[in-house]
């Protein structure tokens, strides 16, 4: 099968220098394993000569944790030790022996089921741990095009205009159907639904049912696709609850599942002394385009580009873009989103370095100008006086995008401008 470059490689390498644990986070069947033995491959080139063991062998998780001192006697560091949530039992003596022997990278380690993991790792590898989320394909690692954290300053973006290859509508939605997963990129004859009703059983079977708080995988399943449908609006638990049949704090502890297990993610609101009014629910973003449409049985590209939606899709996905861009550099996503009580929206933010730069995603090719009008009410955080004159909390606004089907990337006005989606 066909090895697609990942992003996310200069980082774990980077992070493996820095730290004696190197921890590789994310969903099932995103090529954590397959990314870490490429790069072992390449190790042994300079003599480092990593095994590698994984939890999913029963004798092996056996003696993992039952005996995890002589586990570690057979398979002794640089290591990598795959499916590390099915014997956690190993934390302890993975850290006495990074203690010992000082040395970095001594240990890679994978883990699927974060909602498990997590904790363990904390508890046990604090301080001595580096963790990298990878997610599912990104268009630059699909499309073999360089990938840096998208910003919106012009310069950048003309910078990218040279490194990326201009696509239209239906590659776009194919794309968007599609998904991110590696295997249906590295092996052309894979059937999307198929692959993704193997995914979503396997999920179910192998993560849901070893949750206490999950009682009912079929209702579990039926909660998952109501949240593929509420992908890119705020999160009312009330609704979501409804629509599932289940309690309101039973909905937030299932969105909380999804979120460990890397399927969604909730954008925080962004909050500031100086914004009035500012709501305080999360947006949900599903991660990947293809399993949310797999869930809710669009058939293909065609009818979900043309479909009710068609525009929450788009945003999801330019959403996801923008959010691994961050995640494979190793950076934790500055991103937020705005809306009041009057439903002014803005549909992301990034904020970094005491810079707010607002983004307006839209699927049309030539967005009017209206698609900024939001863009203002960001206008008091620039005053001083709004905020009670403390001068450390005053932000300056950045340069604003228009992410959307445009040609090619032109100013809305001087502050502003209509960016490509292919161009992120």
């Amino acid at each position: 099968m066909t090895y697609i470059k990942r992003s996310a490689e200069d980082t774990i390498i980077r992070i493996s220098e820095m730290f004696p644990v190197l921890l590789v986070t994310g969903p099932r069947q995103v090529g954590k394993t397959t990314l870490l033995q490429k790069l072992a491959e390449t190790q042994r080139e300079i003599g480092i000569d990593r095994k590698y063991v994984t939890l999913d062998d029963p004798d092996v998780r056996y003696l993992a944790k039952h005996d995890p001192a002589l586990f570690l006697q057979r398979y002794s560091p640089p290591v990598l030790i795959d499916e590390i949530q099915y014997a956690t039992e190993l934390l302890p003596y993975v850290k006495m022996a990074v203690d010992r022997s000082k040395r970095k990278g001594d240990f890679w380690i994978t883990g699927s089921q974060v909602f498990r993991l997590m904790k363990n790792v904390s508890e046990s590898l604090a301080g001595r741990v580096g963790i990298v989320n990878l997610l599912g394909l990104s268009d630059a690692e699909i499309y073999g095009e360089p990938s840096e954290p998208f910003q919106t300053e012009t310069s950048r973006l003309m910078n990218r205009l040279s490194v990326r290859t201009p696509r239209g509508l239906n590659e776009i939605y194919g794309r968007i159907f599609k998904g991110s997963m590696p295997e249906l990129y590295a092996d052309k004859n894979m059937d999307p639904e198929i692959y993704y009703r193997s995914y979503v059983n396997t999920y179910l079977q192998r993560d849901i049912r070893d949750l206490t708080q999950v009682a009912d995988e079929m209702q579990f399943y039926n909660f998952m696709t109501i949240a593929a449908a509420h992908t890119s609006k705020p999160v009312v638990y009330e609704e979501l609850a409804a629509a599932t049949g289940i309690s309101a704090p039973t909905a937030k502890k299932w969105l909380s599942v999804l979120v460990s297990s890397h399927l969604v993610a909730l954008v925080q609101p962004y909050h500031n002394n100086a914004l009035k009014r500012v709501v305080k629910m999360p947006l949900l973003h599903f991660l990947d385009t293809g399993l949310a449409a797999y869930l809710l049985k669009w058939g293909n590209p065609e009818t979900l580009e043309k479909g009710a939606m068609s525009g929450a899709f788009f945003e999801s996905y330019v959403f996801s873009e923008i959010y691994k861009s961050y995640l494979n550099a190793g950076k934790e996503p500055p991103i937020f989103y705005y809306r009041d009580k009057d439903q002014r929206e803005i549909d992301l933010l990034l904020y970094q370095n005491g810079v707010l730069s607002p983004i307006e995603i839209k699927k049309a090719a030539s967005p009017s100008k209206a698609a900024i009008k939001h863009f203002k009410v960001l206008e008091p955080v620039v005053n001083g006086e709004a905020i009670g004159g403390l001068e450390a909390l005053k932000v300056e606004i950045g340069t604003g995008s228009v992410i959307c089907m445009a040609n090619d990337l032109l100013p809305v006005d001087e502050k502003n401008w209509y960016v490509p989606v292919w161009l992120i």
